[in-house]
């Protein structure tokens, strides 16, 4: 004796829903993605602003041609040489001798730095540095190099964005780099194991 179920297709209909939303959390974004599960954010460093509307000071202004450049806003080139020299942005587009106040503030800093003051500090980080042992310098006999570092991009991120959220400037803590594993010629020898 065979019994018949009435609703059969509507329970392979929500077997086969309830199989494809499984499958979409499953993947690794791609298929979520694809059924809309995700929400995907802009991304924060390529957000650019604009500068704030103001009311002009003289109402017989031209009005403005549509696609023009705004004259008040900057190229991105500008406004990294402004981040990073701020004596540009005080400067302006003409370059001027500084005012009397400056001049005085310059005056009492002090003297200017000397032509070789790189080389002093170099040499004396070289004599600040601990001297290698005798084991050091048998089991790591080649020099690292020291001409590049690469920044580790996952920790530079957490670290930028745990400044960001206690408030802090983004030049606080150290930037982290990836460092090689320094091997000597003993590990080279085994290394094809």
């Amino acid at each position: 004796m065979r019994y018949l179920t009435p609703h059969r297709p509507a329970i392979t209909a929500l077997l086969l829903g309830g199989s494809a939303l499984l499958l979409a959390g499953c993947d690794g974004g791609g298929l979520s993605r694809t059924f809309g599960l995700t929400r995907d954010a802009p991304d924060e460093f390529l957000v650019t602003t604009r500068a704030p509307l103001s009311m002009p000071p003289d109402f017989a202004l031209r009005p403005p041609r549509p696609g023009a450049p705004r004259p008040q806003e900057q190229s991105e080139q500008a406004q990294a040489e402004e981040i990073l020299v701020p004596q540009t942005a005080l400067a302006g587009s003409g370059a001027r001798a500084p005012s009397a106040g400056q001049a005085a503030l310059l005056e009492q800093s002090g003297p200017a730095a000397p032509a070789d003051i790189r080389r002093r500090v170099d040499q004396e980080a070289r004599m600040d540095a601990p001297n290698e042992g005798f084991v050091d310098r048998l089991l790591y006999w080649r020099k690292s190099d020291t001409k590049e570092a690469v920044v580790d991009p996952a920790a530079e991120a957490q670290r930028v964005k745990q400044n960001s959220a206690l408030g802090q400037s983004q030049n606080n803590g150290t930037t982290p780099i990836i460092q090689r594993s320094r091997t000597g010629w003993f590990q080279s020898l085994f290394s094809w194991l």
